[in-house]
């Protein structure tokens, strides 16, 4: 079995909305889109799924404390404090913490407005 067949549910993900701006009024064609900055906090053991994609909502992460595990393509990859990666629209992954400490990271994405 895959990595991505074993994408359990999230848990232990704490996700805080730091901000958002309106991408409507700032350019033309993004009526009805923001940008969006969140911190996400995964505690040890803890997993930032199932499984998803990112088509029609680009963006990047960095890695502020501890380590996260990234799944794609069959491939576990490690990103440690300092480090990022693109999500674009052909990311399909989840996120585990194995670490012993919380990780954390910025999330910066283009998402529809709710």
């Amino acid at each position: 079995m895959s990595n991505e067949q074993m994408a359990a549910e999230t848990k232990g993900v704490t996700v805080k909305l730091l901000a958002t701006v309106d991408l409507g009024p700032e350019i033309e064609g993004m009526a009805g889109r923001q940008l969006r900055m969140r911190m996400v906090t995964i505690e040890p053991g803890g997993v930032f799924g199932p499984i998803h994609d990112h088509k029609d909502r680009p963006g990047t992460v960095y890695i502020l404390q501890g380590t996260i595990t990234d799944h794609r393509n069959r491939v576990a990859t490690e990103y440690g404090p300092g480090v990022g990666w693109p999500e674009d629209r052909n990311t399909t992954h989840w996120l585990e913490n194995r670490g012993t400490i919380p990780a954390v990271e910025i999330s910066v994405d283009i998402v529809r407005q709710e």
